[in-house]
């Protein structure tokens, strides 16, 4: 009779994860499992916390492993739902939070992008980085002003809020 492999030789599916490198935190690859993009030996993994093999076959089929955040798809859903290029536009993105709208923006050609968000230090670095992207923190964006934008008025404008009304947060990037 073949005894099972004592539980120390396992290791939580999440862990193994971001010690392979797939994903670059537990939460991330635990959003992963949970919306079914990842397989162990073939079988779809529905727990993050599921107990594997460190030798196990995993796969990925995740379509927002490549972006700072899965906001990242929902823009390239509307740009390619209603035919939208901002390629080369001066956008402005409201409630920009780790960048996944504006990482979007970046891929498909913008000029630049002004990244707005009530909150400090979220934008991920890589794209806060870019010199396509001016970051400005701890700005609610009922209170934005065309002074804020350093001159650059936006032809094209994204918004991914949920604490502000945009009928609040438009009117001021309007002008």
């Amino acid at each position: 009779m073949n005894s099972p492999l004592p539980a120390s030789a396992r290791q939580r599916l999440d862990d193994l994860l971001v010690q392979r490198g797939l994903f670059a935190s537990r939460s991330r690859a635990r959003d992963a499992v949970e919306r079914g993009t990842v397989t162990v030996d073939g079988v779809i993994a529905r727990k993050p916390g599921q107990s594997v093999l460190p030798q196990c076959l995993v796969a990925i089929d995740d379509p927002a492993q490549g972006y700072v955040s899965r906001a990242a798809l929902k823009l390239i859903g509307g740009l390619d739902h209603f035919g939208l290029d901002p390629a080369g536009s001066e956008a402005l993105d409201i409630g920009a939070s780790t960048g996944g709208f504006t990482q979007v923006l970046l891929e498909r050609g913008v000029a630049h992008v002004t990244a707005v968000d009530v909150g400090h230090g979220q934008m991920h670095p890589d794209i806060g980085g870019d010199p396509r992207v001016t970051v400005i923190e701890g700005l609610n964006a009922r209170d934005l002003a065309v002074a804020d934008l350093s001159g650059r008025i936006p032809d094209f404008i994204v918004s991914d809020v949920s604490f502000i009304s945009l009928k609040l947060a438009l009117p001021p990037a309007l002008g």
